[in-house]
């Protein structure tokens, strides 16, 4: 897909996993500049920068931390500054403390829904305003199935990833008149980080509710990404796409 030349892309959470794979699908696609976010992982942002300098785009990476509101702001405030513009924000940087819920910790429930939600809310609080007089600009947010069908164990990051399919429909009813248009993706069981620490009975366990049988991969994810910023997807603001192999439908 193409149609991003001269667009300039911020992912969060950018240098691994999906995000990683979101930012290298902009950067094939043509975007002239993406930058990536990460919180702690210097090596893996350096090298997702070459990746992504090899796929032909100018790359930065940015060390911040999402829940860190000014933070936010700085980081947008910079990249305008510096590229001129901010076309498409992707909103992918995110935590997971698994724990029912008798036994959540303040601070475990604080850190998820600080990341993964008042993160996203500070960065498109940000990215409105050069959009806004842009005229136009693409916002994804990386939800989640559990934000959907919740999960037992999970109940501040199924919370979390609820409260960002909230936040994106409302975003896009106010930002809509600017052609600023705001979806979320909704992945389920995808072979990150994340699902690496299963053990191999929970992991069939698992397989057995997802139709198609597999693992999704993060490329998958990052196409229905890159469809939503793209004009192909002109016409489409507010909506959640699933992207679970049939688990939540």
């Amino acid at each position: 897909m193409s149609g991003f030349k001269d667009k300039v892309v911020l992912v969060t959470g950018g240098s691994r996993g999906i995000g990683r794979a979101c930012a290298l699908a902009f950067a094939k696609a043509g975007a002239s500049t993406v930058v990536i976010s990460y919180a702690g992982n210097e090596a893996a942002a350096q090298e997702t920068v070459g990746m992504l300098q090899a796929a032909g785009a100018k790359a930065e990476a940015l060390k911040f931390d999402v829940a860190d509101t000014a933070a936010c702001s700085s980081a947008v405030e910079g990249i305008v500054k510096t590229h001129g513009r901010l076309d498409v924000l992707v909103n992918n940087a995110g935590v997971a403390v698994d724990g029912l819920v008798m036994r959540v910790k303040d601070e475990d429930w604080d850190k998820q829904l600080d990341t993964n939600l008042k993160g996203a809310f500070a960065l498109i609080r940000a990215a409105s305003r050069p959009m806004m007089k842009q005229r136009g600009g693409a916002i994804i947010n990386i939800s989640s199935v559990v934000g959907e069908m919740g999960n037992g164990g999970q109940v501040a990051y199924s919370a979390s990833k609820a409260g960002l399919i909230g936040l994106t429909k409302s975003v896009a009813k106010e930002l809509a008149s600017r052609n600023i248009r705001v979806n979320a993706v909704t992945p389920g069981f995808i072979g990150t980080d994340m699902v690496s620490h299963l053990d191999d009975e929970l992991r069939q366990k698992m397989l057995g509710g997802i139709p198609l049988g597999r693992l999704g991969n993060p490329e998958e994810v990052a196409g229905a990404v890159l469809f939503l910023a793209s004009d192909a997807a002109s016409y489409i603001t507010g909506e959640s796409l699933k992207v679970n192999g049939g688990m939540y439908m």
